[in-house]
């Protein structure tokens, strides 16, 4: 019986790393804006006022899940967990929540090109590491 574990490439640990610090953004970004206070969501521009001040819990929450879920499923990459699959899985179905409203549901902000971008990336990072993440 074989007992030794495969040890991971150069290139596992590179894109584990590049992970964590994209999640680790996510997790800042999403604090931003838990935590916005009167005076900068007043600095915004009207639309984005009104995003803010009338985005539901559902949202909020499904944002939450989406960048701790990854930010952890991160960590779980870096300790070879198989764990952290789970929890890819788990933000990922957040962000498509977080964006079914973002993208189709809101009224207050008109999407543009350029503001599909990100959720596009955003999405295509995490169909990516719950594929990634299913090989440890």
């Amino acid at each position: 019986m074989n007992t030794a574990s495969k040890k991971p490439t150069t290139r596992y640990w590179i894109i584990a790393i590049l992970v964590l610090l994209w999640n680790t953004l996510g997790v800042i970004a999403y604090l931003g804006q838990a935590y916005m206070t009167d005076e900068t969501l007043a600095a915004l521009p009207e639309s984005n006022q009104l995003y803010y001040s009338n985005l539901p819990a559902w949202v909020t929450a499904a944002f939450a899940i989406a960048v701790f879920g990854g930010f952890l499923g991160s960590i779980g990459l870096l300790w070879r967990k198989k764990w952290a699959y789970f929890l890819f899985v788990l933000s990922f179905v957040a962000i498509v929540v977080q964006q079914i409203h973002s993208l189709s549901i809101q009224d207050y902000i008109e999407i543009s090109g350029a503001q599909v971008v990100l959720p596009a990336i955003t999405l295509a990072i995490a169909i990516y590491l719950v594929y990634f993440s299913k090989k440890i």
